[in-house]
């Protein structure tokens, strides 16, 4: 059924399809419109489940972390300061092999207070467990909810799911989306039947003091299963468009990249506009092209190396930085090529948008030129030099 929505009612719609038995958030600007919509949902009957009111994000996480717990679907979402928040027990639900599904309404972290897009929240919880997948558009952050719901609860996983959309640009922007029928996402994904449970009939204990002899062995125990990720996504992905008519690969796409002689890589809304920017400069024999990162956890290191060892400039786009060091998605890039034959001469790094700044098609060609000259490490682009001396003044 094709339908009008803003982003956030789209993926409250899509969350709704998916039949979560709790629910459970705390409003926080640009997330709270996803929530607002399924509290709404709960309270006129039009979906079946707990929406639990909380007085802070950990709380809201800890909610769904006992819901899954007890082997009942679970969903929450945040933003921000929010999702830092939850940090503590965003890791215990990784670590407890949880899979709750989460949306994050990216968006800057303070100080200074910014509640304008980048996507330096969700990054910066790269390493806590949870797979990580970036949207461009609304239809995919809807679609993306069911993948997510999908591979997380698989048998062989049974880890989190961030599902992370640009805040604003995706979550209050409106486009036209397809929905399917209840019949088609019970079809795709089927009701939760967990490995394990919380039961007074059968006791077991979740999250026990480990020491020494047995941690680092739950910690490979994840890192093996995000491998397990990685060939698991496409499989869905495959099966989630014989259902749906989507095609999605679920780790990259690749866009005019065949025989690009300079590519952009990027996640999120950004690449539409870069899209843009390729077909126009393609139209006048500029031989560009993109590669959109999908998923970032687990990050499809060999998927992109065989993509892009044979084009000589790469661009990286950054949303978010590691303070004092190289850009993170950058210096994933660049570790992909550590060691490999026939690499690409040049990757540089750009910090774009940070803050919600807007990334314009002028910006993108002032990329793509860039690119022909030499490489850059952790180029800002559109900075206002007269703001910068007024902060150091």
């Amino acid at each position: 059924m094709r339908e009008f929505l803003e982003g956030s009612q789209a993926v409250a719609e899509a969350v709704k399809l998916c039949k979560p038995g709790v629910i459970s958030a705390y409003p926080i600007t640009p997330q709270t419109h996803i929530v607002e919509e399924l509290a709404q949902m709960v309270a006129d009957g039009e979906l079946k489940s707990q929406f639990v009111n909380v007085e802070s994000e950990h709380s809201a996480a800890s909610v769904v972390l006992g819901g899954v717990a007890t082997g009942v679907r679970s969903y929450s979402a945040t933003s921000s300061q929010g999702l830092i928040y939850m940090s503590e027990v965003l890791f215990n639900i990784a670590g407890m092999r949880l899979p709750v599904i989460l949306t994050c309404a990216n968006r800057a972290l303070s100080a200074p207070i910014n509640i304008w897009n980048d996507q330096q929240d969700s990054v910066s919880l790269r390493d806590a467990g949870w797979v990580q997948f970036y949207v461009e558009d609304i239809q995919e952050a809807a679609d993306f909810h069911f993948i997510a719901y999908r591979l997380g609860e698989d048998k062989s996983i049974m880890l989190p799911v961030m599902v992370c959309m640009d805040g604003f640009i995706l979550t209050h922007g409106i486009e036209t989306l397809d929905l399917p029928a209840q019949e088609e996402v019970d079809k795709f994904l089927p009701a939760y039947k967990p490995l394990y449970k919380l039961d007074p009939d059968n006791p077991l204990t979740m999250g026990p003091l480990v020491d020494p002899d047995y941690y680092m062995e739950t910690r490979y125990a994840i890192q093996e299963t995000h491998k397990d990720v990685l060939t698991l996504i496409p499989k869905i992905t495959a099966e989630f468009s014989k259902v749906f008519g989507r095609n999605y690969n679920g780790l990259i796409e690749e866009y005019r990249t065949k025989d690009a002689e300079r590519v952009i890589i990027a996640m999120g809304s950004v690449c539409g506009t870069i899209k843009e920017v390729v077909d126009e400069l393609r139209s006048k024999g500029k031989k560009v092209g993109l590669l959109k990162i999908a998923t970032y956890r687990p990050f499809p290191a060999e998927e992109i190396c065989n993509v892009l060892r044979g084009v000589p400039k790469l661009a990286v786009l950054d949303r978010a930085l590691s303070l004092g060091s190289l850009a993170p998605l950058a210096s994933e890039i660049k570790a992909v090529f550590f060691g490999k034959k026939k690499t690409p001469k040049v990757i540089s790094s750009f910090i774009v948008g940070l803050g919600g700044r807007d990334i314009t098609k002028e910006s993108i060609k002032e990329i793509f030129r860039l690119l022909n000259t030499k490489e850059k490490l952790g180029e800002f682009i559109d900075l206002k030099p007269e703001l910068l001396k007024e902060s150091y003044e």
